[in-house]
Formats: structure tokens, C-alpha cells, sequence
């Protein structure tokens, strides 16, 4: 009933590839990934240029979060339980309070962003906004405190009609464009480089992929884990970019919910919005459960479900709302060396397989583990080019070369 949040998922509960496709699609649907594309969508030319950016954007994202789901299936561990081995034992409650505190954070968002939204939408008073943000708070958590049955039915339901309502928005949006030939002949309002326009596409969601191995560890198969990890932050993470930089071409809106009012679908508008971010929500607060029970040691994720959701309420209230661009590029630096840690530990250091975790001797503080990280995320902030990415290869680099550098110093030593 807890989701095995310290030990790994034993084969009786791993899922096949529908089941695993559907709560990573679920989680990619979200609204702050249209407002993204909405940002690139002005600056580039629909075809080729945009379409390129994007695809790039997203098969970069994609096979990062891929390797990860490959580790998690074979280990059936979670990215928390991971960072022990690169970590340590105590040295691993470092990336277990970063990875829990920017979840918070986007649930606080999420929280606020609906609460906003749906007062404009309904054309309800300011002073709605707090009660909503309460409700929704308490409502968003209930299918992350069921566990992954409780995410998997949401998704079943939910991908299915916000899917529908896309496909039906976009061929409004084509047609009021003047077809295919009104698309490809607007041009163009604003510059970006393309260096900045891939860094946003996988700033989008690199956070959330890092800890995409919380539902990946279930798959039954490496080929499920890795084909529903490429679906969904390939194709259905891309989709949302799209939708996003469409609707900005041809309305000056990024926002899905905004678009389908303009097309007079402000009842499909309004349940896209619910469905849009409680199948983020709901996967944002039960990645905040995992880390948490790793950085508490305790297999109480139902409990620590609702103190993550009631922390991120409190955020909500106090103005979240207005802190994601300065929130998501932190996000974008200090996320992804933790994975690229994780890549180098499983593939270098332990050659494709880990020992079983309770049997691991391992070490307090894995120093080689936090000096990369550090090192990395440093790179990230200060290199040209794709932030996230210099820091997934520059930590999976150091991490290598360390181990390598310690294992010549010190021959018998297990903690490096």
C-alpha cells in the first residue's frame, strides 16, 4: 500500500507498458511546458526551424529520462534510493532534500496557477482565490496518497480526453490560421539563438524526468520502462511544446485553456485546466512522498504525501505563483547532475548492476559523488550553450573520472 518507497519493487507488482505510458503522459501533460513553447514559438519560422528545435529539444530530454528508466527498471529502485550508492548514506539526504523542495515548489505552482485561472475563467472574485487554492491543494494529493493504482486510473481516464480536446483545438487553430499556408507564412515577432530555444524545451521538464524512475521502476521490462519513458518525453512532452508555440503563433497565446475559450470551447477549456494539472499534481507530490521517506528513512509515504501537500498549499497561498521563471532555471541547474551522478555510478562503477541495497557496504559520505555534483552544477550555471546538458555531461565525466582517480590512490578503499 506504500510503493515500496525504501526497497525495490518486487516482480509481483511491476506493470506493463500501457500502465507505465499513461502516468508518464499524465505527469508531461502541463500547462508550464505550453507556456515554454509559447516562448519559442514567436521567435522561430513554423517550418523548418521550429519543428527542429523542438524535436531536438525533446530527443535530448528524451533519451536522458530513457537511461535513467533503463536504471530503474533493472534495479527497481527510485532516483532517491539510487543516490545512496553515489552518495553515501548520509550524503545522499542532500539530493533527496533538493529533489523534494523543487517538487514542493511545483505543487505550490500548480496550486496557485488553478486557483488564478479558474477565478478569471468563471468570473469569480479575488478573494476566491485562497479557498480555491485550499481545495485544490487537498484534492490533488488524494490520487498521489492512493499510490500508483490511484495515479495509473486517473491517467487512464484523463490522457485519453485532454488528447481529444488537443487534436480538436489544433484543427480549429489551423483552420482559423488560413490552413497550412497561413501557418508557414507567419513570421516570426521576436529573436532567440537555438541554443537558448533547446535550453527551454528541456529546461521544460528535465526536473521532473530526473525522477520519472518513480513509476519507471515498476515496468515489468527495460524495453517497457524505455519505450513509455521515449513516449512520453518525446512525443507527449513535445506535443505540449507544440501546443503551446501553435496557439502563440496564431492567437498570441501559449496557454491551451486560454485558446480553447477563444474557439468557443470554454467548457472543454475549463476540464483540460482540472485534468491538465492534477495529472501533474498528483505525480509532483507523490515524487515528494519518495524523497522524503528516503531523506526520514521510513516507509510512510501516505503521511509524508499529505505533509508535502499541505507544505506546498502554504506556498501557494504565500505566492508562488509569481516565482517560476527564476524557479524553473534553477530547476534546470541543479536537477540534472543528479541523474548524470546516477548514469555514471550505474554504468562506470557498478558496470550495469547494482548490489542488493540492504547487503551494500555502503560509506557515510560518498565525497567523489558530492564534489562532482557541486562541480557540475557549476559548469551548468557558468557554460555556453545548453545548461542542463553540460551539467548531465559534466557530472557523469567528473563522477567517472573520480571514481577512477580514487580507485588508483586507494585500491581496497569502498568509499570513494
Amino acid at each position: 500500500m506504500e510503493d515500496y518507497p525504501q526497497s525495490p519493487v518486487p516482480p509481483h507488482a511491476r506493470r506493463g507498458f500501457l500502465s507505465t505510458a499513461v502516468i508518464l503522459l499524465g505527469f508531461t501533460f502541463f500547462s508550464a511546458t505550453m507556456w515554454g513553447g509559447g516562448a519559442i514559438g514567436v521567435a522561430f519560422p513554423f517550418w523548418p526551424d521550429l519543428i527542429a528545435v523542438i524535436l531536438l529539444g525533446n530527443l535530448l530530454l528524451a533519451g536522458y529520462v530513457a537511461a535513467l528508466a533503463y536504471v530503474s527498471q533493472k534495479s527497481g529502485l527510485n532516483t532517491a534510493l539510487m543516490g545512496r550508492y553515489c552518495f553515501g548514506r548520509i550524503g545522499s539526504r542532500w539530493p533527496d532534500l533538493v529533489l523534494g523542495f523543487t517538487q514542493v515548489g511545483w505543487y505550490a505552482w500548480g496550486t496557485a496557477t488553478i486557483a488564478i485561472l479558474f477565478t478569471g475563467l468563471l468570473d469569480l472574485g479575488d478573494e476566491w482565490r485562497a479557498p480555491l487554492m485550499v481545495l485544490f491543494g487537498v484534492t490533488f494529493c488524494w490520487t498521489a496518497f492512493i499510490g500508483y493504482r490511484g495515479l495509473e486510473r486517473l491517467s487512464l481516464v484523463s490522457v485519453p480526453l485532454m488528447c481529444l480536446l488537443i487534436v480538436v483545438s489544433l484543427a480549429i487553430a489551423t483552420r482559423d490560421a488560413g490552413g497550412v499556408a497561413g501557418i508557414l507564412s507567419i513570421a516570426p515577432t521576436t529573436t532567440m539563438s537555438v541554443g537558448e530555444a533547446v535550453t527551454i524545451v528541456v529546461g521544460t521538464f528535465i526536473a521532473g524526468g530526473t525522477q520519472a524512475t518513480n513509476w519507471t521502476r515498476f515496468a515489468d521490462t527495460p524495453r517497457t520502462a524505455v519505450g513509455a519513458a521515449v513516449l512520453a518525453f518525446l512525443l507527449g512532452n513535445g506535443l505540449m511544446v507544440l501546443v503551446g508555440a501553435y496557439g502563440a503563433l496564431i492567437y498570441g497565446e501559449s496557454d491551451i485553456v486560454q485558446v480553447l475559450a477563444m474557439q468557443g470551447l470554454l467548457i472543454g477549456g475549463a476540464v483540460m485546466l482540472f485534468l491538465n494539472i492534477w495529472t501533474t499534481q498528483d505525480n509532483t507530490i507523490y515524487n515528494v512522498s519518495v524523497a522524503g521517506c528516503d531523506l526520514l528513512r521510513t516507509n510512510r509515504r501516505r503521511l509524508i504525501t499529505l505533509g508535502g501537500a499541505g507544505l506546498g498549499t502554504v506556498l501557494a497561498l504565500l505566492g508562488m505563483y509569481d516565482w517560476l521563471v527564476p524557479y524553473m532555471t534553477m530547476l534546470g541547474t541543479i536537477i540534472p547532475p543528479l541523474g548524470g551522478i546516477i548514469l555514471a555510478d550505474f554504468a562506470v562503477v557498478h558496470r550495469g548492476r547494482y548490489p542488493p541495497l540492504e547487503e551494500a557496504d555502503l560509506c557515510a559520505v560518498r565525497w567523489t559523488g558530492v564534489v562532482a555534483y557541486v562541480a557540475a552544477s557549476v559548469v551548468a550555471i557558468c557554460s555556453p550553450g545548453i545548461p542542463p546538458l553540460n551539467g548531465i555531461v559534466a557530472a557523469f565525466l567528473l563522477y567517472g573520472a573520480g571514481n577512477w582517480i580514487e580507485a588508483r590512490r586507494h585500491p581496497s578503499a569502498d568509499c570513494r
